[in-house]
């Protein structure tokens, strides 16, 4: 008997499968509002046990890419209620991944009055896509005050309610990446010296605070988080003590009891490996539902979850590519190659119009 295709439980939910569709950002929330178009790809992917959104950000603030989707409009709400629907009808479960990019971003990219921001007005290298003029380097973000932090965290809050008003399941909060709740966590983007900054308890600090107003919120059942302890996306060198921070991390959400953690590993596409250890520690240390990442097929997913290493399996770019995965892993069939040069462009091509079997 197959564990990747036998129900599952999270929390109160139960999935038809141990599958997780990744969070994968596609650029096509025209005027950051999700539509039908993005309703008819998520549907798609319905056999899937859980699907985890794109990165839709709490805070006109946080958007910081072109042409993705918010969670603080009404017309935001709305437009996110034809994606649940069109997903529940299919079977799947549905969380939004919170995605406040934090100082990754440029002022062209936003809407009329917000700001790029960061725990510390450090810019990241490297550049950012604008549709308005093209590639332009990260900007300098704005140092957060303490009253935009508490802002902030109300914004988690208040997307949190926002997300189960549009029949969400429950919410990831992005803690990978280098997005903003990393860019606190992580010493070289984070050089405050005042309860935010400095010791881990104090870089952890606004991290374990949003997760606070999301349990709050909406309860600690609707709340997961992605991590990335060893990732060195947007400018997040490695460092010494990133074992023990992580551990810090782990023992503090466990404390919490969210729902799950979802753990990185952009190795198969050339970052740096996540150490055994840590998905170990991760798996000893914290008591909820832990999600591995990272370029799997359906064997080595059997196999570790056959192993207990983790309790669901989350697949991106096989997803992206075959709306019918489930079935070709399922039958052994051959996958469809996605098409790079189509990820993050409007419109259908390279979006909803991958071949199904048959």
């Amino acid at each position: 008997m197959s564990l990747l295709f036998s129900k599952a439980t999270l929390g109160t939910l139960t999935l038809q499968n141990h599958l997780v569709m990744s969070p994968l950002t596609r650029n096509r929330a025209t005027g950051n509002i999700p539509n039908e178009l993005m309703a008819e790809y998520y549907a798609q992917r319905g056999s899937a046990g859980l699907i985890i959104t794109e990165g839709t950000s709490p805070s006109p603030n946080g958007l910081g890419y072109p042409r993705v989707p918010g969670i603080f409009s009404a017309a935001q709400v709305a437009g996110w209620k034809l994606v649940t629907d069109a997903v529940h009808a299919k079977g799947a479960k549905m969380f939004i991944q919170f995605m406040h990019c934090g100082r990754i971003g440029h002022p062209l990219n936003l809407p009329e009055g917000a700001r790029v921001l960061g725990p510390s007005a450090v810019a990241a290298a490297g550049d950012m896509y604008t549709d308005a003029e093209g590639m332009k380097q990260n900007a300098m973000p704005q140092a957060m005050t303490e009253a935009d932090i508490k802002t902030a965290i109300g914004e988690y809050a208040q997307g949190a309610k926002n997300a189960i008003a549009a029949g969400f399941d429950g919410v990831e909060l992005h803690g990978a990446n280098g997005y903003l709740l990393e860019q606190f966590f992580r010493p070289n983007s984070n050089q405050r010296t005042d309860r935010y900054g400095g010791s881990i308890e104090n870089r952890a600090r606004f991290v374990l605070e949003v997760a606070d107003a999301a349990i709050k919120a909406i309860g600690k059942d609707k709340v997961g988080i992605r991590l990335s302890p060893f990732g060195v996306f947007n400018d997040m060198p490695l460092y010494d003590g990133m074992e023990a921070d992580y551990t810090y991390l782990a023992q503090q959400l466990n404390a919490r009891g969210l729902v799950y953690i979802h753990l990185v590993d952009h190795s198969p596409m050339g970052a740096p490996p996540v150490p055994d250890s840590i998905k170990a520690m991760f798996r000893n240390t914290f008591k909820g539902k832990l999600i591995l990442s990272g370029g799997y097929d359906a064997v080595r997913a059997e196999s570790d979850l056959a192993a207990g290493k983790c309790d669901l399996i989350a697949v991106g770019r096989p997803f992206l590519a075959n709306p019918d995965l489930v079935a070709r892993w399922k039958a052994g069939a051959a996958v469809n190659e996605p098409d790079m040069g189509t990820f993050y462009t409007p419109g259908t091509k390279g979006y909803t119009d991958y071949p199904k079997l048959g």
